[in-house]
């Protein structure tokens, strides 16, 4: 075991010392003369379930069984991917609120989470969007369907519900699942956006309703988050600007350690996806370029627009392009490519009176600045986009450009933006690591008796 111990690294804490004695006055038998880094790959090759079993042979066996590279290895060649793996089972294990200062990987064991991991059964997922949503098993690699969604931005109306009830168990009928045997992760729509008692009171609505209508349909256990949030965990980030081109508006959400900040102020532009599908069909119909429907036009602008660097310098080229909407139906574009994604920075080309997407974003950053809510300001200076429309090339660019041109050099310096990190699903994807992290159960779903516990609280308060 001396040789092997050898060319191991270094311990590095009172711990690995400890355990690295022991390792040298312990026996693996006839293993002691390999090279560690060979025995790693005999692990290795045996696979998760035989080298767990290994640890009850002797204690040198359940030292180097639980070594955090083997584990570390085995995560790696899961389904997620190994930086998600990471992020969340180091900054969300704990539930919400998030720990300020997430566990450090040396602090966890990650045969104990892969252990917990292999044992969390999934959820079903409802990315419920102003527009449509998307739905389904958080052990799949994405949605299995889509429908039209539960509410509208910024319309709820009663009976809510009834209406709720119809909308979820309709998706539990399309799924075929009883309701009674998973839990259900739901997205919550960004609406109410300001900071009033009213706007408030009308968010706790919403997700009480969420709550109970699920467990009044037997539902073993709910867990409900902001969808803005749920995004941004999707690109690996707790904090930063969440940047939401939704169906009928756009939305800049300031998020702190995984909260919506909304006493710092929630920007939110009159000018969505289907805005733009929209200015798309009238430039379309200006250059008599016939269509059958809408969905040719919103096919169009996901497969062919995008937005220019440089507006202006654009306007020069040769932009045309052409897409087969079907074996006899193709189209060709030209500036109007450019020209639909362009309206997000000159709504009055739109014929609006709004902010401009970057003029939006900037309010917002200059709000988190001007609150000092860390004494980091770096929180805010990643931007993540989101929504299906946020996907048009360039986008992400273009933002950056124009942000670092109209902020002061103290607030632009360092300032970053992300395009969506998983499409148009980035929510649904947040959900999915949320609902296949070690501690999903116990840390993240709330379950009818809790439910019930907190509504008795809120009462007699």
């Amino acid at each position: 075991m001396a040789h092997r111990s050898a060319s191991k690294s270094s311990p590095n804490s009172a711990s690995d010392y400890d355990q690295l004695m022991h390792m040298q006055s312990s026996s693996t038998g006839d293993f002691d003369r390999i090279p560690i880094d060979i025995f790693m790959q005999i692990l290795r090759i045996l696979g998760p379930k035989e080298s767990a079993r290994l640890r009850a042979v002797c204690n040198s066996w359940k030292f180097l069984v639980s070594d955090n590279r083997l584990w570390i290895y085995f995560l790696q060649h899961q389904p997620d991917p190994w930086d998600s793996v990471f992020f969340v089972e180091t900054h969300l294990r704990s539930g919400y609120p998030l720990q300020v200062f997430p566990a450090q990987m040396h602090d966890l064991s990650f045969m104990y989470i892969y252990a917990q991991r292999v044992e969390v059964s999934g959820a079903l997922i409802i990315d419920g969007g102003s527009g449509y949503c998307k739905y389904g098993w958080s052990k799949y690699s994405s949605p299995s369907g889509r429908s039209a969604t539960f509410l509208e931005f910024g319309n709820i109306e009663s009976p809510m519900p009834s209406r709720l009830r119809h909308f979820f168990s309709t998706i539990c009928n399309r799924m075929q699942v009883k309701t009674s045997t998973q839990p259900i992760v739901v997205s919550i729509p960004l609406c109410h956006c300001d900071d009033t008692e009213s706007a408030k009171g009308s968010r706790r609505h919403l997700k009480d309703a969420i709550y109970s209508t699920l467990f009044d349909m037997n539902v073993p256990a709910v867990c409900a988050i902001n969808q803005a949030t749920l995004a941004l965990f999707a690109a690996r980030r707790t904090s930063g600007i969440l940047v939401n081109v939704g169906f009928h508006q756009t939305s800049v959400v300031p998020i702190l350690h995984g909260k919506v900040m909304y006493n710092v102020g929630v920007e939110v532009v009159g000018m969505g996806a289907l805005k733009l599908t929209g200015y798309l069909r009238d430039r379309m119909q200006q250059n008599n370029i016939q269509f059958d429907s809408l969905y040719t036009v919103r096919t169009l602008k996901e497969n062919l627009c995008y937005v220019a660097l440089d507006y202006e310098d654009e306007l020069s080229k040769d932009t045309r392009a052409s897409f087969d909407i079907s074996p006899s139906s193709s189209f060709t574009l030209s500036n109007e490519r450019f020209q639909t994604g362009e309206i997000l920075f000159r709504p009055r080309m739109a014929g609006m009176q709004a902010m401009g997407l970057h003029q939006a974003v900037a309010l917002c950053m200059d709000h988190c600045h001007d609150a000092e809510l860390t004494a980091d300001d770096n929180w805010y200076k990643t931007v993540v986009l989101a929504g299906v429309s946020a996907c048009m090339p360039g986008l992400a660019a273009r933002l950056e450009k124009e942000l670092y041109e109209l902020l002061p050099t103290s607030l632009s310096n360092g300032v970053r933006v992300l395009p969506p990190p998983n499409g148009g699903d980035s929510a649904w994807f947040g959900a999915q690591l949320v609902s296949n992290l070690s501690t999903f159960n116990t840390s993240w779903c709330m379950t009818r008796k809790q439910f019930r516990q907190r509504s008795k609280r809120k009462v007699l308060w």
